[in-house]
């Protein structure tokens, strides 16, 4: 009979034990978790939504970008990666150039901004798409690469690079290899 008690108090012990055990994990488990949730918020901080830098050059040209949403560079303050990216560029001479894109990376410094993703200029009768476009102030240019499809009204390109300049609205369009040609298809 005391053999009996013994090994009942026994299983007694250890069965509270496990319990005691487990119900100490979970808890430390939760513990952790909330810790983790809150080190995510404090990464995110860096997160601006609504988006928008305006800036003017010297020659009197507009530059403006919005975005959806934008997160600063932890290791270059002065980059900020965007989202769902809309610009334009109003010129001098009061014509305007649309570009809107998945994602971009803004220069707040110089005004440099890459666009990337599904990329799209509009200008006068003319549309480009691409997957890449790098913009700068400074050089006064566009250089559009990655699939290129320029579209006006008369006609359709297929090329690797367009590069424009600004200023003076002079393009070259390419492709890398030498062996390769522009195509180009006439619309009428």
């Amino acid at each position: 009979m005391k053999r009996k008690l013994f090994k009942f108090l026994l299983v007694l012990i250890i069965f509270l034990t496990l319990i005691v055990v487990f119900f100490y994990n979970s808890k430390k488990i939760e513990k952790v978790e909330n810790i983790n949730i809150e080190e995510n918020a404090t990464y995110n901080s860096n997160i601006i939504e609504d988006v928008e830098y305006s800036s003017k050059d010297s020659k009197g040209n507009k530059y403006i970008v919005k975005a959806l949403e934008g997160e600063i560079d932890y290791s270059n303050n002065n980059v900020i990666f965007l989202t769902k990216v809309n610009a334009q560029i109003e010129l001098n001479n009061k014509e305007t150039i649309y570009i809107k894109s998945d994602f971009g990376k803004y220069n707040i410094d110089n005004y440099d901004t890459i666009f990337s993703k599904n990329v799209v200029v509009d200008y006068l009768e003319n549309k480009i798409t691409s997957e890449y476009l790098d913009f700068s102030i400074n050089r006064n240019t566009m250089i559009i690469s990655k699939e290129v499809i320029y579209n006006n009204l008369q006609n359709i390109l297929y090329a690797d690079v367009v590069e424009i300049n600004l200023e003076t609205k002079d393009t070259l369009i390419f492709m890398y290899e030498n062996e390769k040609k522009v195509n180009i298809k006439s619309i009428n």
